[in-house]
């Protein structure tokens, strides 16, 4: 029982030397990952199609 004890204490412990991001910090990272996952949706939407289109032309 005290090695469980002593884990929370210790995860407790690690938990307060993290440093935590700001809010704005977050916000940025956030907006910075929705660009990249739109962009990365629309290439990838783009290419189905124009595979699509070149498809049916061909076949």
């Amino acid at each position: 029982m005290s090695k469980i004890k002593n884990w929370f204490i210790d995860t407790k412990a690690e938990f307060k030397k993290v440093v935590w991001p700001s809010f704005s910090k977050i916000r940025q990272n956030t907006i910075i990952v929705l660009v990249f996952v739109i962009l990365i949706g629309l290439v990838i939407a783009g290419l189905d199609v124009l595979l699509t289109w070149g498809m049916g032309k061909w076949f």
